[in-house]
């Protein structure tokens, strides 16, 4: 049953993608996320500059200082609340350009006997963004360290952070039917075209689905991330283990439900999802409440969501602005106003993105959120 139908171009990895489909059958929508987001060659997180004003879209940090500032404070804080174990990681999942971590190190220079206990570990997977951040971190005066999985880390208690990566997370979806739940597909059309297709019977992977969501009514479309969940078990196992704290930070859904949220967007607009793959950033709302049972689940304690407004409000953000704007020419402290507004305010970043702690059972209350 084709649902969708959209134009794709030419290049390689939309013929690649051709290719495997005719050989091996339709894709789930997972499999075709990941080979559009991280194709060794042709992946658009490997062979495009996504972030920044010249890029597709803009993160927190790019908005303002503030923002990894701030982080940064939380993370210093929580190391102190750790009983500043020696020696601790400092990670950031998904760093983009390098400019969260950049302020955040800044931030944590100022807590004494920090530096000398930490090590900054980055999870990144395009050479093109580690050259990027290489630049970024040159004068943070923090050992710098690049692995591709988070398993990778050494070692040791952890302070984490995950801006804006949860959401890039391959996700599986389907849509409920009077045979049941069937799986959505990615299936080659005409003349180069990608379209959805559905199973033609129930999918067995929909046992994924969690129990609140599977009466929904037909034609409902259900999505999950088992990435994302395996993902979240490893950093609970991580901090109930050997100690620590991750913030994961993103836009999505606080409670269970059935939604639709696979989108894609190049030159900061919306763009047909199943178009030029490897062109436009591929993503879908994050379920922050399926994160959170995993979390759970794995040993840890979980605060949040909170939305972000509220959580950087908590932390001192408007002390922050005013301080920016202290001596500053007009035209400066304008900008400080209008990334404080994009930051926190309801209209924008600060309702839609939301904040999840994860720690140790045994940490004090983190920073920023209501006990």
């Amino acid at each position: 049953m084709t649902l969708d139908g959209t134009a794709a171009t030419s290049h390689s990895l939309a013929a690649s993608l051709s290719r495997r489909i005719a050989t091996f059958g339709p894709l789930t929508v997972a499999e075709y996320m990941a080979a559009v987001l991280t194709d060794p060659e042709h992946g658009y997180y490997i062979a495009q500059q996504p972030f920044g004003h010249e890029g597709d879209f803009i993160t927190a940090p790019e908005v303002s200082q503030m923002f990894g500032e701030l982080l940064g404070a939380w993370m210093a804080h929580t190391w102190d609340t750790m009983g500043r174990p020696n020696p601790v990681r400092l990670v950031e999942l998904g760093p983009g350009r390098g400019t969260l971590m950049a302020d955040a190190l800044r931030a944590m220079r100022l807590q004494p006997g920090l530096a000398e206990a930490a090590s900054v570990h980055l999870v990144e997977i395009s050479p093109r963004l580690r050259a990027t951040q290489n630049g970024s971190l040159a004068d943070s005066r923090f050992a710098v360290h690049w692995h591709s999985t988070f398993a990778e880390v050494p070692p040791g208690p952890v302070v984490v952070v995950a801006n804006e990566l949860f959401d890039a997370l391959p996700i599986r979806q389907f849509e409920r039917t009077p045979r049941g739940w069937c799986e959505r597909l990615v299936d080659a059309g005409p003349a180069g075209t990608f379209r959805f297709v559905l199973t033609t019977n129930t999918s067995p992977a929909s046992a994924l689905l969690p129990p609140e969501v599977r009466d929904a009514p037909l034609m409902a479309v259900a999505e999950v991330c088992p990435a994302g969940l395996l993902l979240a078990a490893e950093i609970a196992n991580r901090t109930v283990t050997e100690g620590g704290a991750a913030l994961v930070i993103d836009y999505g859904a606080i409670e269970f439900g059935p939604r639709q949220t696979l989108q894609a967007v190049a030159q900061h607009k919306p763009h047909p999802p199943l178009e030029s793959p490897g062109m436009a950033d591929l993503c879908a709302h994050v379920d922050f409440a399926m994160l959170g049972r995993a979390a759970d689940e794995a040993g840890a304690r979980v605060w949040g969501p909170a939305p972000q407004g509220k959580f950087l409000e908590a932390l001192g953000i408007g002390v922050r602005a005013a301080a920016l704007k202290a001596g500053a020419a007009p035209e400066q402290a304008n900008d400080v106003d209008g990334a404080l507004a994009r930051l926190v305010g309801t209209e924008g970043m600060g309702r839609l993105f939301q904040v999840l702690c994860i720690a140790a059972p045994d940490l004090p209350d983190p920073e920023g959120f209501e006990s």
